[in-house]
């Protein structure tokens, strides 16, 4: 089942509900599945509330890593 998310969410267009900091997840939300699912969300850079982002890695079923668009 993981890797089946992993194929739906990498490169997924998602935006930040709350802001990320390198040491601290935040969450994201993306369109998947007919609607829209959050996940955790981990980054090497800040990024803040309601900027857009790109889902680059599942790191777990409610764990993504991402990357600012």
């Amino acid at each position: 089942m993981e890797d089946r998310l992993d194929e739906e969410i990498i490169g997924r267009v998602g935006r930040v509900t709350l802001g990320i900091t390198p040491n601290h997840a935040g969450e994201v939300i993306v369109a998947i599945r007919g609607g829209t699912e959050t996940f955790a969300a981990l980054c090497d850079e800040p990024i803040a509330k309601n900027a857009r982002v790109v889902v680059v890695e599942c790191l777990s079923g409610r764990t993504v890593s991402v990357t600012p668009c």
